[in-house]
């Protein structure tokens, strides 16, 4: 992302919001909508403000568990409170992996082109149909064991155009979890990540107003339309997994899919 107009801001806020959530991938509609906007994305400063957004958004939704949580880990106690907060911790640790010891070639991935974000679009429609027939077995609660595994599916959904929540519902799903639970689990694993790259983005120096390119406003208006259509987007995702309608997603995966391929394709021919 160069230089981002405030119209350009919306539309990239709106599309991060919505596609955080929804198992569509963000980071493949972000890739699609640069490419369709003519936009350079390596903005880092804009990044970091929508994705603060969609964080905030999981904070905003799941506030009551939160607290809840929060309050049973400072009675410093093992209790189920702080059990929860250790499994969110452990799944972290593959992403986290991925993160420190393969971030340029996770950010080489993203300038790729279509190809690769179609190609992994057909992915995630696949993982999503696989989705409809699978049934809770009813567990309690994730446990130690799901939720590593869960952080794994999350790892490897760094690819632009593969969900990272579509993939990380459907393998606790596939575990035999309850609907609610991974996808709560799936929501609420998001935001360490998110808030620890940022953090070390804003260390190595990449958040900057003056250099981004981008007015205050534009910001503003980004930040604003990725945490109100995030916000939107995860409380939809809540209902919707509940009624198995995962497929209908599928079918736009594949749309998008071949969307991305026949564009990268008139681009260069």
């Amino acid at each position: 992302m160069g230089d981002i107009t405030w119209l350009q801001a919306l539309i990239l806020g709106i599309v991060q919001g919505l596609t955080e959530f929804l198992p569509i991938s963000s980071s493949g509609h972000l890739a699609i909508m640069e490419s369709v906007l003519d936009i350079n994305g390596n903005n880092l400063t804009f990044a970091i403000v929508v994705h603060a957004a969609t964080v905030l958004s999981v904070i905003t939704v799941f506030a009551n568990e939160i607290w809840k949580l929060l309050q049973g880990l400072f009675k410093f106690k093992w209790n189920s409170e702080t059990q929860y907060i250790s499994k969110l911790l452990l799944s972290m640790i593959p992403i986290g992996i991925v993160g420190f010891f393969l971030k340029d070639y996770v950010e080489a991935l993203f300038g790729s082109g279509l190809f690769l974000v179609g190609f992994m679009l057909f992915v995630t429609a696949i993982i999503l149909f696989s989705t409809y027939s699978m049934r809770s077995r009813h567990k309690p609660d994730i446990s130690f064991k799901d939720a590593f595994i869960i952080g794994l599916a999350q790892a490897v959904a760094i690819f632009p155009g593969l969900s990272r929540s579509g993939v990380t519902i459907a393998t606790g799903l596939s575990l035999g979890n309850r609907r609610e639970n991974v996808t709560r689990f799936s929501f609420l694993m998001l935001i360490v990540p998110v808030l620890g790259e940022a953090f070390l983005d804003l260390l190595k120096g990449h958040f900057s107003f003056s250099n981004s390119g981008i007015s205050a406003p534009s910001l503003i208006i980004g930040f604003v339309a990725a945490y109100v259509f995030g916000t939107f987007a995860c409380k939809w995702m809540l209902t919707i997994v509940k009624k198995k309608k995962l497929d209908y997603f599928a079918y736009y995966c594949i749309a998008a899919a071949i969307f991305c391929i026949a564009f990268q394709f008139l681009i260069h021919n």
